[in-house]
């Protein structure tokens, strides 16, 4: 069973041209996220945060220190990554990159007020977390994810490769040829 879900996936990845439209969806996500967290850790660094403080300082209405900045950057950098391969790769690190933002929410909201604190969260930096998660994970799932996708979706035509063949063949005989589904043709 697990098997054939990673065919699936593999699969997937062949499906989805370089230039098809959801790609600039995943690049844009992907890459504008990433800049925003880069800007947010590099803001750290400059105003030299300390580094383990579990207070920490003010930026940009979040509290943040060294390790938080740190962090940023290099999730940031993760993300602009992806932006720049672009695809699949950016759709699959904004899902997981947002995923972990939600969860980061959880434990942080679980550590906040103790000594474990080691990111200095506070209540804006949980509700930020949760936000830039959702947003990311939208950007990653965009196209992928709903029980709605257009038939000339890559993810669609994976799913139901019969009957994307059978509309494939309608469309080669042209139009009054062949009816493709849905009374078009």
């Amino acid at each position: 069973m697990a098997s054939k879900a990673l065919q699936r996936v593999r699969l997937m990845g062949e499906h989805l041209p370089a230039d098809h439209r959801l790609a600039r969806v995943y690049r844009f996500g992907a890459a504008l996220m990433g800049l925003l967290l880069i800007g947010f850790g590099v803001t750290g660094f400059w105003v030299r945060v300390a580094f383990f403080d579990t207070h920490g300082r003010e930026i940009a209405g979040l509290s943040s220190n060294g390790l938080l900045s740190a962090v940023s950057v290099v999730v940031g950098l993760v993300l602009v990554a992806g932006g720049v391969v672009g695809g699949n790769a950016a759709s699959t690190t904004n899902m997981v990159v947002g995923a972990l933002f939600i969860v980061s929410g959880f434990v942080n909201l679980a550590v906040m007020e103790t000594s474990l604190n080691l990111l200095a969260f506070r209540m804006p930096n949980v509700i930020f977390s949760w936000l830039v998660g959702l947003l990311i994970l939208m950007f990653g799932m965009y196209g992928r994810v709903t029980g709605g996708l257009p038939h000339d979706n890559p993810y669609w035509r994976s799913r139901h490769p019969e009957q994307a063949a059978r509309e494939d063949e309608a469309r080669r005989h042209g139009p009054g040829r062949g009816e493709l589904p849905g009374g078009g043709g």
